[in-house]
């Protein structure tokens, strides 16, 4: 549970950061609490998308993965990020993706961030 919620924390961070950094990733709100909220239930959303679709879609793509020595996967986190996006969406949450390179871009960010999260924050489960 400990790990889920560190995991969920970090994913919110890296999220963050890709909005900040990125203009057409966007995160609208009324406030500051209402932001950290809908950052939080999208970064639930993409920790789902990376739990289950993700694992389907690298094994689908495993030649190309190997074809390309891995840096399929910048596409397959692009489109991780896509389906959170659309998924938020539908969920009528203020989360938007704009562009494919924009989503491959921000999942470059989002992995960095999100791995150097995950190396500070405490890791007990």
């Amino acid at each position: 549970m400990m790990n889920f919620l560190v995991k969920t924390i970090a994913n919110a961070g890296a999220l963050a950061v890709a909005v900040w950094l990125l203009d057409k990733i966007t995160l609208t709100g009324a406030g500051t609490g209402k932001k950290v909220g809908t950052l939080l239930l999208v970064a639930l959303i993409f920790g789902l998308v990376n739990f289950l679709v993700k694992p389907i879609v690298q094994l689908l793509s495993l030649p190309l993965l190997i074809l390309t020595l891995g840096l399929f996967t910048l596409v397959v986190n692009a489109l991780m990020l896509m389906l959170t996006s659309w998924l938020a969406d539908k969920l009528d949450l203020s989360f938007h993706v704009e562009g494919f390179w924009t989503a491959v871009l921000g999942g470059l960010i989002i992995s960095i961030v999100s791995w150097a999260l995950n190396m500070v924050l405490p890791d007990r489960d």
